[in-house]
């Protein structure tokens, strides 16, 4: 049985991928509005993140789960406007924001309810709709899997990326001593604004060295790194003994030679993730303890989301124009 609001149309505005390649594949067109299953609800889209997995489906280099809509898109925020009677938290009208395994590039999608959240008091939608994907893999990755804790010190490449800006906040936030790279020195400046003790610009320093004085010789305790590619043997140089290394992507590919005596020697942990394929009970875990532990801090302004450009639904290739040059500052944003 379906709890359902009147006048939801039958057909809706989405992007579509129509076929591998560069931005301009990213058309939109009319498709079906999207039916709700056990579980789950039917969101009215008022804002959508963009992010670096969409890019990558695009590129026909990372295809949706199985079930997942072919629709891009990984996280929204918008109004329920219906929903199945066992989705039992949220009622209609209610303001979200979630963490969609695809079809958040469009007017209306499902929802699982245990993978959505209230929108944070104080937050406009489309700053709740720059949370999930960012916070979400943050917080799994830097805290769940990296178990950074209070007075240990932090290194997360790619820093004013929207999921740098988000661990530099979070880090600082729980306490730790936060260093980040860089690729220019207005991308610093922004880090380092928002809590990060030093940032590099790895254009002009080597940030092995830069750490090795910064932390005395010891080295860094967590490092979420997106790089890949020559960082990683790079990486465990920087590392401190007991050292934990988080991999969740590999702009610079997946394949080095590596030397891992250094993994023996210094005890290093090297792990890594990847979370749109991962089930709803395992999303909800992480929902619940980011209500619980990070919520408050966007509610107190303690940590924010930097928002780069919003852009209309149908200039998605510009937005993804705009990641690809690799300019942007925080997240890049679609409005319906």
């Amino acid at each position: 049985m379906n709890e359902t609001a009147a006048n939801i149309p039958a057909n809706m505005q989405a992007i579509s991928i129509e076929k591998p390649g560069g931005p301009e594949v990213l058309v939109a067109k009319e498709h079906p509005v999207p039916i709700i299953s056990t579980g789950q609800m039917l969101v009215k889209v008022e804002a959508a993140g963009v992010n670096r997995p969409d890019v990558l489906q695009r590129m026909g280099a990372y295809p949706p789960p199985p079930g997942a809509p072919e629709i891009p898109g990984l996280e929204v925020s918008g109004t329920v406007v219906a929903k199945d009677d066992t989705a039992i938290r949220f009622a209609i009208g209610d303001a979200v924001t979630a963490l969609v395994p695809g079809g958040g590039y469009g007017e209306y999608v499902c929802v699982d309810a245990i993978n959505a959240l209230p929108v944070p008091k104080g937050l406009s939608m489309v700053e709740a709709a720059a949370l999930p994907e960012t916070y979400f893999t943050v917080w799994h990755n830097v805290f769940q899997r990296g178990k950074l804790k209070k007075g240990e010190s932090f290194l997360v490449h790619g820093g004013s990326s929207g999921i740098g800006t988000t661990a530099i906040q979070l880090a600082k936030a729980f306490g730790a001593r936060v260093f980040t790279t860089a690729g220019s020195n207005e991308k610093c400046a922004a880090c380092v604004k928002l809590g990060a003790e030093v940032a590099i610009n790895y254009r002009e320093q080597d940030f092995v060295e830069k750490i090795s004085k910064l932390t005395e010789g010891k080295g860094v305790d967590v490092i979420l790194d997106m790089v890949g590619g020559d960082y990683i043997p790079r990486n465990y140089t920087a590392a401190a003994i007991d050292g934990r290394i988080v991999q969740i992507a590999f702009l610079n590919g997946p394949k080095v030679e590596v030397n891992f005596a250094q993994l023996m020697m210094k005890r290093l942990s090297h792990t890594g993730s990847t979370l749109r394929a991962r089930d709803i009970e395992f999303k909800a875990v992480i929902a619940s303890e980011l209500e619980q532990y990070v919520w408050p801090l966007l509610e107190n302004g303690t940590v924010r989301p930097i928002i780069d450009q919003v852009f209309a639904l149908d200039e998605a290739a510009k937005a993804h124009a705009r990641m690809e040059a690799g300019d942007h500052i925080g997240k890049i944003m679609l409005k319906p």
